[in-house]
């Protein structure tokens, strides 16, 4: 080889070797690669609760919060809580977003996995514990902890107490807790905290996309994208039953479905709004059908703040688009006013008033027994915010208006005798 060729394949040598260095200081370059909310936030707080969803990035976020307070010195005794002692090893040490990934193999800590304790080079360790075994807590003492999956604990306030008792080393111990947030009655205590002690950040799967599998994104929002599990699981809401409530989240899981049968009947049922300023109420606008079998599909929730105009144009234009049998609308706050701006635009759509001269609850109850008897279905991903309002209405508060349009809608189709099939309707 001649000299310049060997001159010219040294220098490729190190300009490659330094590009690598350089990838490799990247990869583990956590400030530049973090998104905003997977950094620690400022000010003054003892409790950093992360509320998100599966996917966020909950578990690297812990792992290299805690790799920044030992780098920085700002903690040197670490405890690690997880559901129980596997979760603990597998998913916040050995992980693949776990703490001994988070640092290159020069500076990795030692894992004495028979101990459950991790040493670093500089002194800091880090101990093991399981949720499962609160009392494995007294007696050390800790200047940080980080918290994994705290929702899912058996007695998460138990765990905690203990917890804060061995905070005591150090100027000012902090806590990271990252989970998937459930109806947990201590989680709720602690997120009423916020701005004392707590400082929450809430996030979702998707907040981290460009880090997953496509495909799974897709997928996931595809199947679960409007639904209490997926709420909970990929949106990081707190998602829980209402005590008295007649519709249940569990109830309208089971009733969704993507398809539709042969609709021998559908309406378009309104509960109008007279007004449409700011603080006016909804005007919901529903449209059902069913089938040859007696089951309710509720295909669309048109529902919002219209004028009367707006809500009969739209009212016919759907009629005219689903090829409706009819529309009925609750008529106690327009009267005349209903059926004349229907007719108005179109004299030959069927119309049919109905009044309210029952309770709203004595309305409601039957058409909820109709769910709990897996005779209505919901149809499509566009229901959230009526499905939100039917878990959120117990007896005695005012009835929502999609709730309303809904009732109208299924007590016409399936307790009713009102008109007969105009034909059959394939979606």
């Amino acid at each position: 080889m001649k000299k310049n060729d060997l001159l010219e394949q040294v220098a490729s040598n190190i300009l490659k070797e330094k590009d690598a260095r350089a990838r490799r200081a990247a990869t583990f370059d956590w400030p530049a690669r973090a998104r905003a909310n997977q950094l620690p936030p400022l000010g003054d707080w003892r409790v950093w609760l992360i509320l998100a969803g599966r996917g966020f990035g909950k578990t690297r976020t812990g792992a290299e919060t805690i790799r920044a307070w030992i780098s920085s010195k700002t903690a040197r005794r670490i405890a690690l809580v997880g559901h129980h002692h596997m979760d603990a090893k597998r998913v916040m040490v050995e992980g693949e977003s776990g703490l001994l990934s988070t640092y290159p193999d020069h500076e990795r800590p030692t894992f004495v996995s028979t101990q459950g304790i991790l040493k670093w080079k500089n002194g800091a360790r880090a101990q093991l514990f399981s949720a499962l075994r609160p009392d494995d807590l007294r007696g050390p003492q800790f200047d940080a902890a980080w918290v994994d999956e705290l929702a899912k604990f058996p007695d998460p306030e138990s765990l905690w107490d203990q917890l804060m008792f061995t905070l005591r080393k150090g100027e000012a111990p902090r806590v990271i807790v990252t989970t998937t947030p459930r109806p947990c009655p201590f989680l709720k205590k602690l997120m009423a905290r916020e701005g004392q002690d707590v400082v929450i950040t809430r996030g979702t799967t998707f907040d981290n996309a460009p880090n997953l599998a496509t495909s799974f994104v897709e997928a996931i929002e595809a199947r679960y994208g409007h639904t209490r599990l997926g709420a909970q699981e990929l949106y990081g809401e707190m998602v829980e039953d209402i005590k008295d409530a007649l519709w249940t989240p569990k109830m309208l899981d089971g009733a969704r479905q993507e398809a539709t049968p042969p609709l021998v009947r559908l309406v378009i049922a309104i509960d109008p709004a007279v007004t449409s300023h700011a603080k006016s109420d909804e005007t919901g606008l529903i449209v059902a059908g069913k089938d040859a079998k007696g089951c309710a599909y509720i295909l669309a929730d048109h529902s919002g703040r219209m004028t009367p105009a707006q809500w009969s144009q739209k009212s016919v234009a759907l009629y005219h688009q689903h090829q409706a049998d009819s529309i009925i609308a609750e008529v106690n706050q327009g009267g005349d006013l209903v059926s004349h701006m229907i007719k108005s635009l179109d004299p030959l759509v069927p119309f049919r008033a109905v009044r309210a001269t029952r309770s709203k609850l004595t309305r409601a109850e039957p058409i909820a027994a109709l769910y709990a008897q897996g005779r209505v279905k919901h149809v499509g991903r566009d229901l959230k915010r009526l499905e939100a309002q039917l878990t959120s209405y117990t007896p005695g508060c005012s009835s929502p208006d999609r709730m309303d349009a809904l009732v109208w809608a299924l007590t016409e189709l399936l307790l009713n005798a009102h008109g007969t099939p105009k034909h059959f309707w394939v979606p």
